[in-house]
């Protein structure tokens, strides 16, 4: 039997709030030891996590504190580094990973204050919040959980949503951010829209859009390269880096390796399955 990997895409009334959902299921797998890590990128996007059967513990950076048992959910925020978490046995999760000013419109959170830290629900998010998590864990199955964030979640969106709030392109997302940033309330100097952007996103403007340029430019160069006519120069020129080195610069920062070993993993070796469904 071979694991599970989704990427779910949702339902477009919530395309600026969520930026994906992601499902990921080894039950029934012989996976050996060294294939059940979950390799991660640096990400803008912090994450309702539930681990839903089996245990999640974080493995690079190792964290013996960090152990989440089945029936656990945790709130992480922006990840400014590559990251692996490991299961020791078959385990089944899911992650609703939202645009970050977006659950900061939700919830108030500083998104800046949690980069990094995965937290329980417990006294960071309230009740409303904690009892979705709780019926997500119990749900039959994940249809029956997309089911029930999409349906918390829509409402809340529709009082909570910015006007003019952007369709879900993320590189949409980048630009209005920065604009709404520069003209919010009261003090509009560069210091001013570098704190309110560090608020509501966790990081700054210009490494969000350093992720969405790497970003885009790994789905340019996975979808050539399963066409088998993929020239990383091409891509780094589209991706409007200096060039193919600067490139590769970029993404060893997000992943921890090239752009052609990412391409190389992501075929080759499970724990890497999050790069070959990312969309």
């Amino acid at each position: 039997m071979l694991p599970v990997s989704q990427f779910i895409v949702p339902r477009l009334s919530l395309a600026s709030c969520v930026r994906g959902i992601v499902v990921r299921s080894t039950l029934g797998c012989a996976l050996p030891p060294a294939q059940r890590l979950n390799r991660y990128p640096a990400t803008p996007f912090p994450t309702l996590f539930l681990q839903l059967a089996g245990e999640s513990s974080m493995a690079e950076p190792f964290d013996p504190q960090l152990v989440c048992p089945a029936g656990g959910v945790l709130l992480s925020g922006a990840r400014a580094r590559p990251t692996a978490t490991g299961n020791p046995g078959p385990a089944h999760f899911m992650m609703v990973l939202f645009f970050p000013d977006a659950l900061h419109s939700l919830t108030g959170i500083d998104m800046n204050s949690i980069v990094d830290q995965f937290l329980p629900l417990e006294g960071l998010l309230d009740a409303p919040w904690q009892e979705l998590g709780a019926r997500m864990v119990a749900a039959p199955d994940d249809t029956a959980r997309v089911a029930l964030v999409e349906d918390f979640l829509e409402p809340r969106w529709r009082a909570a949503r910015p006007g003019g709030a952007f369709d879900g392109v993320v590189g949409d997302w980048v630009h209005r951010l920065g604009a709404q940033a520069a003209a919010a309330g009261i003090g509009r100097s560069a210091r001013m829209v570098e704190r309110r952007i560090r608020e509501w996103a966790g990081q700054p403007l210009r490494r969000l859009r350093r992720t969405y340029r790497a970003e885009q430019s790994f789905i340019a160069a996975r979808d050539a390269a399963l066409k088998g006519k993929v020239s990383l120069g091409d891509v780094a020129q589209m991706g409007g880096y200096a060039d193919q080195a600067h490139m590769s610069r970029e993404a060893r920062e997000i992943s921890g390796l090239s752009p052609g070993e990412i391409l190389r993993r992501a075929q080759d070796d499970e724990t890497y399955w999050i790069y070959r469904i990312w969309s």
